[in-house]
């Protein structure tokens, strides 16, 4: 019996350890590989070049200031509510409401999260509002705190509240016999067995932290942080994905102190043979303050996501309130919603039912098994990795390694990365339980002749029910809420709904953004309110009769089996509908970084010539299809791309991608041709201004960016900064043409110390700040600050006299040996150049072509750079930008 005990432990490690290897080890060791690579094979000079490269150690440092702050807070904020539910008598639907309460956070995409605390809590947000005055500074270290205190008490709470679900209670009464001091019994019966709980919670919390970039994006100001530094290095103006590497292994050396942190307090796991329910001692102080206590914590939390439930139906926050559908009727008109909702519905079910089952295979490993120390090390340390890496970084790791293959761009990839990524709370939280009980059940039902598995099926797993409804709802809810790593990996056709919010937010579509995030809360809400109910009913059952007890247990198991077999057949049904719904493999896929307007408008151009249906458009960020063009190369999914064209010559430069154009074109400047891209847009710069927040702090017009270094504007602007946006790259053209490279580099290190917190990586972010009331002044670009205003919002725009200077965008065809596919694709291009552009310069006034002319609403000075815009170019003026910071 032993022997097919220890081959099932080792089958189930076996299959384990495999996957790891292949979807965990291999992509970090190309991670390793591409922060060694140099030029004539290994070399340190990129660890050399990052470790000295200035501010690089402050962001280390911020990052773990400002993670073991956050993780400290929440783990004391989660163990008050866990206690709350298990140690005192408060009313049982109040316990419930906090079980409920405690996880909204993360029923919620971390996307939403910054917007959420700026459009609360900034200088025109609703509680700024309410209040009568700014609170306190949201940018920097008192906003990442509030932003990540928020994300990670959901999994702070899940696991201390898991744990406190097997503890023997009647501990308290024996302590109280004895005489205890109600401190010492607390001390003893409480925190002495959650010391493991506490340690993990807080390693847990720390790297949720440390890795996420989200919140830092939106409200870091000048505090730098280690997760900036990376996607500055991985996605910025000019990724580096060497220098990035470094940055992620750096950030893997703190797992290294964790894992011996946790190996030292195991000696301290406290198990039960039985785990008896009590009833708690009266006290009504007790009661009454560990209740205030939750209600305040959780009302903070509520009043920063207040915001995500007013905002959708106001017309324009805080300038036109006045109620309005419209937001809701733009995203549910949207055709596409149905097919992402559908495979993200799929992708969520997946995840949650492979995930729970690699979760506890592990977790029985690690703590039911008699395999070797070293074994179960390894399963440790692969749980806390998987915690350490940034999503960003293993979608962008994933890209690399799986090009080419038959998992790029599939459903399959997308739910193997959700498993790995999120599998250290869930291992955690199962492996906690399975300490808890008593080790002798394994022994004694084999004595009884049982087998292992009917042990496991029997006894262990109706005894760990709760538990593994919990990891179920949690694997669920995270795959429905996740972009980070998705982004890089998902294509065309399987696309989940968080990244038609990253759509939305490249769009500034900021209450879209709102209704998208209540749709995937009500999908979560609906999800854990039936694990709920199913974990309720298994309690119940420990009150029943002996027989009864065992029948239940089965009925509970059976109705979760049921569940997850209902939730495979419809989710096979949708990922069916997805493929017939436009899976067509004559479809030309077409990747695009270009603004909303842009699409409308080659979608037009292409619809009216007779492609209507024969095409797929996915659009993306700057930065996210940057990084898939130069990491995919030619295996990259689309077969036609619209991008800047310096990163198209980037891309060509390294990859060799693109095929040369078949028709013939000519451009009014010969920087703008190409033999493999035709332009399509010119996007101009422009000073952006809020009219009422000018008035109401009696700030002049500036009438140049030179102005914008005048000290009156000092907290009034917000501008981007070069490293991370190429947006940036107009301001500094501007500068540097008019008054040479030294005094440009004079006027933006006063343009930036009048910034302060509100310089951005976010292209788009200066006019978001505009919009919101956070600044009066902002950089970016002309045509979005035109929508605006012809949209009655107290925005305008000023053309600079030192000139209103554009990044050309072009169309660019895959060299791709497909066909009748690439002959379509090429046409596909020459029709939007030939017969798109009338349509576009509706927007881009900008004449590119021999025969156009300049629209009516074309800006005041129109320029060009001398030189024309490489990569090359763009990395000087990156060097006089750092030089003024």
């Amino acid at each position: 019996m032993k022997k097919i005990k220890e081959k099932e432990i080792k089958g189930i490690y076996g299959i384990a350890l495999l996957l790891f290897l292949i979807f965990l080890f291999v992509p970090v060791i190309v991670l390793f590989q591409q922060s060694l690579a140099g030029e004539s094979g290994l070399s340190l000079a990129h660890y050399s070049e990052m470790l000295t490269q200035r501010g690089f150690g402050l962001a280390v440092r911020h990052s773990l200031e400002v993670s073991i702050v956050s993780a400290v807070v929440a783990t004391l904020l989660a163990f008050l509510l866990a206690y709350t539910v298990h140690y005192t008598n408060a009313p049982g639907k109040y316990k419930k409401f906090i079980r409920l309460a405690a996880q909204l956070p993360m029923l919620l995409p971390t996307i939403t999260y910054g917007f959420a605390i700026i459009y609360s809590f900034g200088k025109q947000g609703l509680l700024t509002r309410l209040f009568g005055r700014q609170l306190f500074d949201i940018y920097g270290f008192n906003g990442l705190v509030i932003g990540y205190v928020i994300y990670t008490l959901p999994v702070s709470f899940m696991l201390l509240s898991n744990t406190m679900e097997y503890i023997d209670k009647k501990f308290m009464v024996v302590s109280r016999i004895m005489g205890d001091s109600p401190m010492k019994t607390f001390q003893q019966t409480i925190i002495r067995p959650l010391l493991g709980t506490f340690a993990t919670s807080f390693v847990q919390c720390f790297f949720l932290c440390f890795t996420d970039y989200g919140i830092p994006e939106s409200v870091g100001g000048e505090y730098e942080v280690v997760a900036t530094v990376l996607y500055n290095e991985m996605l910025g103006s000019i990724p580096n994905f060497n220098n990035g590497a470094v940055v992620a292994v750096i950030m893997l050396i703190p797992s290294i102190v964790s894992i011996l942190l946790l190996k030292f307090l195991e000696r301290y796991n406290i198990r039960y043979t039985k785990i008896s329910a009590i009833e708690l001692k009266k006290n009504k102080t007790r009661d009454i303050l560990c209740s205030v206590g939750s209600a305040v914590i959780l009302i903070c939390v509520f009043a920063v996501f207040a915001v995500i439930f007013i905002m959708p139906f106001i017309q324009e926050w805080p300038y036109q309130a006045v109620f309005t559908l419209d937001h809701f009727r733009d995203v549910f008109n949207d055709n596409t919603l149905t097919a992402v909702y559908k495979n993200s519905l799929f992708v969520a079910f997946m995840t949650a039912i492979f995930g729970t089952l690699l979760a506890y295979g592990c977790a029985l490993a690690s703590a039911r098994s008699s395999l070797r120390g070293s074994a179960k090390q390894v399963v440790e340390s692969t749980a806390l990795i998987t915690n350490t890496i940034p999503g960003m970084v293993i979608g962008i790791a994933y890209m690399l390694v799986f090009s080419g293959t038959s998992l790029q761009n599939t459903f399959l990839l997308i739910i193997i990365c959700n498993m790995i990524h999120y599998f250290s709370t869930p291992y955690l939280m199962i492996k906690n339980a399975l300490l808890k009980l008593n080790t002798s059940w394994e022994a004694t039902a084999k004595l009884l002749g049982d087998s292992w598995g009917k042990t496991l099926i029997r006894i262990i797993t109706p005894n760990m029910s709760s538990t593994l409804l919990e990891v179920f709802g949690y694997y669920f809810v995270n795959a429905m809420v996740t972009v980070s790593a998705v982004i890089f990996i998902a294509g065309a056709r399987t696309m989940v709904i968080t990244t038609k919010i990253k759509e939305l937010q490249y769009f500034m579509k900021f209450n879209e953004i709102f209704v998208l995030s209540i749709l995937i809360l009500l999908t979560n809400l609906c999800i854990k309110g039936v694990l709920v109910l199913l974990s309720d009913r298994k309690k119940s059952e420990f009150k029943v009769k002996k027989e009864k007890k065992i029948m239940k247990m089965k009925s509970v198991t059976a109705m979760f089996m049921a569940c997850l077999m209902a939730g495979s057949v419809m989710l096979g049904g949708c990922s069916g509908s997805d493929a017939a719904s436009g899976s067509s493999e004559d479809q030309i896929i077409i990747y695009s970084n270009a603004d909303e307007e842009a699409v409308d408008a080659m979608k037009k151009t292409l619809d009216d010539n007779g492609y209507e249906g024969e095409y797929v458009f996915q659009t993306f960020g700057t930065s996210e299809l940057g990084g898939k063009l130069i990491a995919e190369g030619k295996n990259l999914e689309a077969d036609m791309v619209t991008m800047s064209s310096f990163y198209l010559d980037s891309a060509q430069e390294q990859n060799s991608m693109f095929k040369d154009l078949t028709f013939d074109y000519t451009t009014l400047s010969e920087n703008d041709s190409s033999d493999f891209y035709a332009p399509i847009t010119k996007q101009e710069g422009a000073i952006i201004v809020n009219t009422e927040l000018l008035k109401e702090n009696n700030l002049d017009t500036p009438t140049c960016i030179k102005d914008l270094a005048d000290p009156q504007y000092k907290d009034m602007i917000s501008v981007t900064d070069i490293k991370s946006s190429s947006t940036a790259w107009l301001l500094i053209q501007a500068l540097v043409s008019e008054y040479g490279e030294e005094e440009a580099q004079n006027i933006l290190s006063d343009i930036y110390a009048n910034a302060g917190d509100n310089i951005e990586d976010s292209g788009s972010a200066p006019l978001k700040k505009v919009r919101a009331g956070e600044v009066a002044v902002g950089f970016g670009l002309r045509h979005q600050a035109v929508a605006d205003k012809e949209e009655g919002l107290p925005i305008d725009y000023v053309d600079p006299t030192e000139g209103n200077f554009s990044l050309t965008e072009s169309v660019a065809v895959l060299d791709k040996d497909n066909g009748d596919k690439a002959d379509k694709a090429m046409e596909m291009a020459q029709c939007i150049i030939e017969k798109g552009r009338e349509e576009l310069q509706k927007t881009y006034p900008l004449a590119v072509y021999e025969g156009e002319t300049d629209s009516d609403n074309k800006s005041a000075y129109p320029k060009v750079f001398q030189e024309k815009l490489t990569v090359d170019l763009l990395e000087k003026h990156q060097e006089i930008s750092e030089a003024a910071k």
